[in-house]
């Protein structure tokens, strides 16, 4: 198998008239689906190059979906352009793809218009009334190889512009093909998306219902400032898939969401992104007895995720939970300062990884690709790329691996090195506090605790003393009633720090 579409196709024959996507606005089934990406491969195909990107203006949903597969019909790969996103950040996407065509809807078309003057902007509904030309399309997948793009996801980039990161055919095939058969995920399973399409946790949603042939319940964004409807709609919907963000789900137990309502049909909850706060979890685990909770551990550069652990109720996770062992075919591995590889328990070194579910790289960036993607330095032999996750890890006695934080989250305060996440986790295991982040202010050489909780912060100090050595405590705290969140989903720690030198 050499391209992502063998899996639509497969399901179009296998099970024509099921629903392969559902979103607020109604359904598709699988055939639908495939005709749809069709007539849209044939309306671009022969204007774009093979490995060309085209972007996709426009919300989640059925006509997102479309439009990806369309362009992948066509020989060129996708980039999802969020239009919740700021106009600057979209237009610095759109200068480094450079693309030609930007697919789009009716619904956001003159807004299409009105920030990429110098593309051609096309409707979905228009191209899908184009009668498919299965001769071309078929020519054009002839030429087509497993190492072709398939899509690019923007992540923040240091220097202030975005980065791409730009992830094959083989890759997702790699990776799917493994995660779908050891989560057991199957044709009767409903995944229920929360992550948006420009967000790489939504590529484990996508492509496992696209592999299996289970039906992927794209969830309103707007549902998650609700947590009863959002309930609602995992009720109803009858959810059996979570694979969501840990800030989307402490969104719920936050507001005892779960005392309203339980979504008794979903039978595995994986969750990554952050991680995971020891109080939310237990509030899950405890409402939910006979769901299966996964802790999934990866940056977008290795496709999605490299190692993963399924949490054990019959044990204690106060120390921290395990971000597990490698998925197949990926080897996740320690090095030290000095490039060497670890292998003893309780030595802290970067969190690296090779094997075929590594991206192609950062689009039109090879200088900064060239920093992360680097030869093996354990291998003197041959050519073998890595990735350098920049995320720190330890192996334990047992030699389960755990996450340590991002090296740029190490930092020295009063001449000692600390890892801000030992800080977060001491405070959140407190009662009264349901969860903290913490920032580091260089500049000022200031530590800023945020908390969300009832717990008074001249008691939370006080308790302090008695958990954390005095360098580790925050010369600040914050009590919030909610944490800021990136579109990810993820808590804006940039957000946070800009907050702290405000006050």
């Amino acid at each position: 198998m050499k391209n992502v579409l063998e899996y639509l196709e497969k399901n179009a024959a296998a099970y024509p008239n099921k629903v392969a996507v559902q979103d607020e606005h109604g359904t598709c089934t699988f055939l639908q689906l495939k005709d749809a990406c069709q007539s849209i491969g044939s309306a671009i195909a022969g204007k774009i190059e093979i490995g060309e990107p085209v972007a996709v203006f426009m919300e989640k949903g059925i006509h997102a979906l479309q439009a990806f597969w369309g362009i992948v019909y066509a020989g060129g790969f996708y980039t999802l352009l969020n239009p919740e996103l700021p106009a600057a950040r979209l237009k610095q996407i759109h200068s480094v793809l450079n693309v030609k065509y930007i697919i789009t809807d009716c619904a956001n078309l003159d807004t299409a218009r009105e920030l990429f003057p110098a593309s051609h902007i096309l409707t979905v509904e228009d191209m899908k009334t184009v009668t498919a030309d299965p001769h071309s399309l078929c020519d054009i997948r002839s030429v087509m190889i497993d190492t072709d793009p398939l899509y690019a996801i923007f992540t923040s980039g240091s220097t202030g512009v975005p980065k791409g990161v730009l992830v094959s055919h083989r890759s997702v095939i790699d990776f799917i093909d493994t995660f779908t058969e050891l989560f057991g995920i199957r044709e009767d399973d409903i995944i229920g998306n929360q992550a948006p399409f420009d967000f790489d946790v939504s590529v484990k949603d996508i492509y496992s219902s696209l592999k299996t042939g289970a039906t992927l319940s794209v969830i309103p964004k707007s549902l998650f400032s609700r947590p009863k409807d959002l309930l609602d709609w995992l009720c109803n919907r009858q959810i059996t898939i979570m694979i969501w963000a840990v800030s989307a789900l402490c969104l719920i137990s936050t507001f005892h969401g779960l005392d309203y309502r339980q979504p008794d049909t979903v039978r595995q909850i994986l969750f990554s992104g952050e991680v995971m706060p020891l109080k939310h979890l237990n509030t899950w685990m405890e409402h939910l007895p006979l769901t299966q909770f996964v802790n999934l551990y990866g940056p977008t550069e290795i496709t999605c995720n490299c190692t993963y652990h399924m949490l054990q109720r019959d044990r204690d996770y106060k120390d921290g939970i395990p971000i597990g062992r490698s998925f197949s075919n990926k080897h996740v591995f320690l090095l030290d300062n000095d490039n060497k590889k670890i292998t003893s328990p309780g030595l802290t070194g970067e969190i690296c990884v090779r094997g075929t579910a590594l991206a192609l790289g950062y689009y039109n960036a090879p200088d900064r690709t060239s920093e992360v993607f680097v030869q093996n330095p354990l291998n003197g032999n041959y050519p073998e790329l890595i990735y350098r996750t920049g995320d720190l890890g330890r192996y334990d006695e047992n030699f389960e691996l755990f996450f340590c934080g991002r090296k740029d989250f190490q930092i020295k305060h009063m001449g000692h090195r600390i890892e801000l996440e030992e800080i977060e986790r001491a405070v959140s295991g407190l009662p009264g506090v349901e969860r903290c982040c913490c920032v580091f202010d260089e500049e000022r050489q200031k530590l800023h605790g945020f908390y969300v909780g009832i717990l008074d912060k001249k008691e939370l100090h006080k308790k302090l003393r008695v958990l954390l050595p005095a360098y580790m405590i925050p010369g600040a705290l914050h009590n919030l009633t909610e944490f800021p969140l990136t579109k990810n989903g993820k808590v804006d720690r940039k957000l946070l720090l800009e907050r702290s030198r405000q006050k």
